[in-house]
Protein backbone atom coordinates (compact mmCIF):
# COMPACT_ATOMS: atom_id res chain seq x y z
CA UNK A 1 0.00 0.00 0.00
CA UNK A 2 1.64 3.36 -0.82
CA UNK A 3 -1.23 5.82 -0.15
CA UNK A 4 -2.47 7.54 3.07
CA UNK A 5 -5.93 6.45 4.15
CA UNK A 6 -7.87 8.54 6.64
CA UNK A 7 -11.07 7.86 8.23
CA UNK A 8 -13.40 10.13 10.19
CA UNK A 9 -15.63 8.58 12.83
CA UNK A 10 -18.21 9.30 15.38
CA UNK A 11 -21.52 9.30 16.28
CA UNK A 12 -24.26 11.22 14.40
CA UNK A 13 -24.11 15.00 14.00
CA UNK A 14 -20.60 15.07 14.89
CA UNK A 15 -19.37 16.99 11.70
CA UNK A 16 -17.65 14.09 9.82
CA UNK A 17 -19.09 14.59 6.23
CA UNK A 18 -18.89 18.87 6.89
CA UNK A 19 -15.09 17.98 7.98
CA UNK A 20 -15.06 15.43 5.24
CA UNK A 21 -15.80 18.58 2.73
CA UNK A 22 -13.27 20.54 4.58
CA UNK A 23 -10.40 18.36 4.54
CA UNK A 24 -11.23 17.68 0.14
CA UNK A 25 -10.45 21.59 -0.73
CA UNK A 26 -7.99 21.97 2.06
CA UNK A 27 -5.51 19.24 1.61
CA UNK A 28 -4.67 19.40 -2.18
CA UNK A 29 -3.78 22.78 -1.50
CA UNK A 30 -1.75 22.26 1.48
CA UNK A 31 1.37 20.99 0.26
CA UNK A 32 1.58 18.21 2.49
CA UNK A 33 0.48 15.46 -0.69
CA UNK A 34 2.72 14.19 -2.96
CA UNK A 35 2.33 15.77 -6.13
CA UNK A 36 1.45 12.77 -8.43
CA UNK A 37 -1.27 11.63 -5.39
CA UNK A 38 -5.13 12.48 -6.00
CA UNK A 39 -7.53 12.59 -3.09
CA UNK A 40 -10.57 11.11 -2.80
CA UNK A 41 -13.51 11.48 -0.63
CA UNK A 42 -15.93 8.29 0.03
CA UNK A 43 -18.27 7.32 2.80
CA UNK A 44 -20.01 4.17 4.88
CA UNK A 45 -22.16 2.63 3.90
CA UNK A 46 -22.70 3.56 0.41
CA UNK A 47 -19.20 4.19 -1.28
CA UNK A 48 -19.83 2.43 -4.32
CA UNK A 49 -23.33 1.81 -6.90
CA UNK A 50 -23.68 -1.34 -4.77
CA UNK A 51 -23.16 0.22 -1.54
CA UNK A 52 -25.83 2.95 -2.51
CA UNK A 53 -28.47 0.32 -3.13
CA UNK A 54 -26.99 -1.25 0.23
CA UNK A 55 -27.35 1.71 2.46
CA UNK A 56 -31.01 2.04 1.10
CA UNK A 57 -31.74 -1.00 2.67
CA UNK A 58 -29.92 -0.13 6.02
CA UNK A 59 -31.25 3.36 6.25
CA UNK A 60 -35.08 2.37 5.08
CA UNK A 61 -37.83 1.82 7.54
CA UNK A 62 -39.88 -1.00 5.06
CA UNK A 63 -43.63 -0.31 7.11
CA UNK A 64 -42.05 -0.35 10.38
CA UNK A 65 -40.08 -3.91 10.09
CA UNK A 66 -36.71 -3.20 10.64
CA UNK A 67 -33.61 -6.20 9.60
CA UNK A 68 -32.36 -8.21 12.39
CA UNK A 69 -29.52 -7.45 13.69
CA UNK A 70 -27.23 -10.22 12.25
CA UNK A 71 -29.04 -9.24 8.91
CA UNK A 72 -27.54 -5.27 9.68
CA UNK A 73 -24.11 -6.38 10.21
CA UNK A 74 -24.15 -8.87 7.45
CA UNK A 75 -25.37 -6.08 5.43
CA UNK A 76 -22.36 -3.34 6.49
CA UNK A 77 -20.28 -6.16 6.20
CA UNK A 78 -21.13 -6.48 2.54
CA UNK A 79 -20.88 -2.56 1.90
CA UNK A 80 -17.46 -2.90 3.39
CA UNK A 81 -15.81 -5.58 1.05
CA UNK A 82 -17.51 -3.67 -2.05
CA UNK A 83 -16.19 -0.48 -1.03
CA UNK A 84 -12.62 -2.27 -0.19
CA UNK A 85 -12.09 -4.27 -2.98
CA UNK A 86 -13.38 -1.38 -5.61
CA UNK A 87 -12.61 1.86 -4.46
CA UNK A 88 -10.63 2.11 -1.27
CA UNK A 89 -7.69 -0.58 -2.08
CA UNK A 90 -7.38 0.63 -5.50
CA UNK A 91 -6.37 4.12 -5.01
CA UNK A 92 -4.08 3.68 -1.83
CA UNK A 93 -1.86 1.07 -3.93
CA UNK A 94 -1.53 3.80 -7.25
CA UNK A 95 -0.14 6.56 -4.47
CA UNK A 96 -3.54 8.36 -4.09
CA UNK A 97 -4.88 9.36 -0.32
CA UNK A 98 -8.16 8.32 0.62
CA UNK A 99 -10.66 10.16 3.00
CA UNK A 100 -13.50 8.31 4.22
CA UNK A 101 -16.77 8.95 6.22
CA UNK A 102 -16.83 5.90 8.73
CA UNK A 103 -14.84 2.78 8.53
CA UNK A 104 -15.15 -0.24 10.00
CA UNK A 105 -14.81 0.87 13.70
CA UNK A 106 -18.13 2.29 13.08
CA UNK A 107 -19.71 -1.24 12.78
CA UNK A 108 -17.94 -2.35 16.04
CA UNK A 109 -19.58 0.94 17.58
CA UNK A 110 -23.04 0.61 16.50
CA UNK A 111 -23.72 -2.99 16.00
CA UNK A 112 -21.16 -4.21 18.65
CA UNK A 113 -21.93 -1.56 21.55
CA UNK A 114 -25.28 -0.44 20.50
CA UNK A 115 -26.72 -3.61 19.56
CA UNK A 116 -24.45 -6.04 21.86
CA UNK A 117 -23.97 -8.28 18.92
CA UNK A 118 -20.71 -10.78 19.53
CA UNK A 119 -17.84 -8.49 19.31
CA UNK A 120 -14.93 -11.23 18.42
CA UNK A 121 -17.58 -12.03 15.70
CA UNK A 122 -17.87 -8.79 14.53
CA UNK A 123 -14.31 -8.43 14.45
CA UNK A 124 -13.05 -11.43 12.60
CA UNK A 125 -16.22 -10.53 10.15
CA UNK A 126 -14.54 -6.87 9.40
CA UNK A 127 -11.03 -8.47 9.53
CA UNK A 128 -12.64 -10.22 5.93
CA UNK A 129 -14.27 -7.44 4.83
CA UNK A 130 -11.45 -5.51 4.84
CA UNK A 131 -9.07 -7.48 3.65
CA UNK A 132 -6.73 -6.29 6.74
CA UNK A 133 -6.93 -3.04 5.94
CA UNK A 134 -6.29 -0.40 8.74
CA UNK A 135 -6.55 3.44 8.10
CA UNK A 136 -3.41 5.27 8.65
CA UNK A 137 -4.94 7.75 10.81
CA UNK A 138 -8.84 7.91 12.26
CA UNK A 139 -10.02 10.97 13.51
CA UNK A 140 -12.61 10.71 16.26
CA UNK A 141 -14.82 14.03 16.62
CA UNK A 142 -15.92 13.79 19.59
CA UNK A 143 -19.63 14.91 20.92
CA UNK A 144 -21.94 14.71 23.51
CA UNK A 145 -25.16 12.64 22.79
CA UNK A 146 -27.17 15.56 24.16
CA UNK A 147 -25.66 17.97 21.14
CA UNK A 148 -25.82 15.25 18.95
CA UNK A 149 -30.08 14.90 19.55
CA UNK A 150 -29.88 18.78 19.32
CA UNK A 151 -28.26 19.29 16.14
CA UNK A 152 -30.28 16.86 14.48
CA UNK A 153 -33.89 18.03 16.11
CA UNK A 154 -34.69 19.62 13.16
CA UNK A 155 -33.92 16.93 10.28
CA UNK A 156 -35.63 13.52 9.44
CA UNK A 157 -33.97 10.60 10.99
CA UNK A 158 -32.90 7.48 9.05
CA UNK A 159 -33.58 4.28 11.08
CA UNK A 160 -30.29 4.35 12.71
CA UNK A 161 -31.05 7.70 13.94
CA UNK A 162 -34.47 6.92 15.13
CA UNK A 163 -33.07 4.36 17.42
CA UNK A 164 -33.12 6.64 20.34
CA UNK A 165 -31.04 8.13 23.33
CA UNK A 166 -30.22 5.18 24.87
CA UNK A 167 -28.85 3.55 21.92
CA UNK A 168 -26.40 6.48 21.45
CA UNK A 169 -25.09 6.55 24.22
CA UNK A 170 -24.11 3.12 24.00
CA UNK A 171 -22.80 3.68 20.04
CA UNK A 172 -20.56 6.96 22.06
CA UNK A 173 -19.36 4.76 24.28
CA UNK A 174 -18.13 2.22 22.15
CA UNK A 175 -16.20 5.03 20.13
CA UNK A 176 -14.35 5.80 23.40
CA UNK A 177 -13.60 2.72 23.98
CA UNK A 178 -12.49 1.63 20.89
CA UNK A 179 -10.16 5.59 20.81
CA UNK A 180 -8.82 4.44 23.67
CA UNK A 181 -8.16 1.10 22.20
CA UNK A 182 -6.29 1.77 18.93
CA UNK A 183 -4.59 5.40 19.84
CA UNK A 184 -6.78 7.46 17.94
CA UNK A 185 -6.78 11.24 17.33
CA UNK A 186 -9.99 12.71 19.20
CA UNK A 187 -10.64 15.85 18.31
CA UNK A 188 -13.61 18.40 20.09
CA UNK A 189 -16.44 18.88 17.80
CA UNK A 190 -18.60 20.58 20.33
CA UNK A 191 -17.06 23.92 19.07
CA UNK A 192 -17.99 25.79 16.02
CA UNK A 193 -16.82 23.84 12.53
CA UNK A 194 -14.28 26.70 12.01
CA UNK A 195 -12.27 25.73 14.78
CA UNK A 196 -12.62 21.68 14.03
CA UNK A 197 -11.24 22.09 11.03
CA UNK A 198 -7.98 23.90 12.20
CA UNK A 199 -7.78 21.32 14.87
CA UNK A 200 -7.76 18.82 12.21
CA UNK A 201 -5.30 20.59 9.87
CA UNK A 202 -3.51 20.89 12.82
CA UNK A 203 -2.80 17.44 13.59
CA UNK A 204 -2.29 16.32 9.76
CA UNK A 205 0.43 18.82 9.43
CA UNK A 206 2.14 17.27 12.92
CA UNK A 207 1.81 14.12 11.86
CA UNK A 208 3.02 14.46 8.09
CA UNK A 209 6.08 16.63 9.42
CA UNK A 210 7.17 13.86 11.88
CA UNK A 211 6.68 11.32 9.36
CA UNK A 212 3.87 9.39 11.53
CA UNK A 213 1.65 9.35 8.56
Amino acid sequence: MKGVFIVLEGIDGCGKSTQVKHLSKWLPQSGLMPNEAKLITTREPGGTKLGHSIRELLLSDFEGISPEPLTELLLYAADRAQHVSQVILPALNNGHWVISDRFSSSTMAYQGFGRNLNKRMISELESIATKGLTPNLTLLLDISVTESLSRRKYKANDRIESEGKKFLERVSDGFYSIAKAKNWITVSSNQKQELVSREIEKELINLIKNNNL
